[in-house]
């Protein structure tokens, strides 16, 4: 009898790719995306098979509110960054939960 290797068993464990560049890529000095740039983003790591994409902090600035508000059509999962809640303010009463 053979050994199957683990890497050829089809039970093996599916690893999902989950990525950033749209919020914390945006973070980088003299980066500056558009919304244009970031629906771009998104279409192009849709289309290489990303899983999940993290599109940004909807809520923090107008940008991001804009851009979860943009229609999607991609198969990967859109993800945002946010707080759950402020110190000092009820999670109903806080526009960033809000905005999420």
């Amino acid at each position: 009898m053979t050994a199957v290797s683990p890497a050829l068993s089809p039970a093996r464990e599916r690893l999902y790719l989950f990525d950033t560049t749209l919020r914390d890529g945006a973070q980088t000095h003299g980066v500056d995306f558009t919304l244009a740039d970031k629906l771009k983003v998104m279409a192009l790591l849709d289309r290489i098979g990303i899983d999940y994409i993290e599109a940004g902090y909807p809520g923090a600035n107008p940008l991001d509110t804009a851009l979860f508000s943009e229609p999607r059509g991609a198969k990967a999962k859109v993800t945002a960054f946010g707080m759950t809640k402020r110190p000092g303010r009820s999670a109903s009463n806080d526009p960033g939960v809000a905005a999420l």
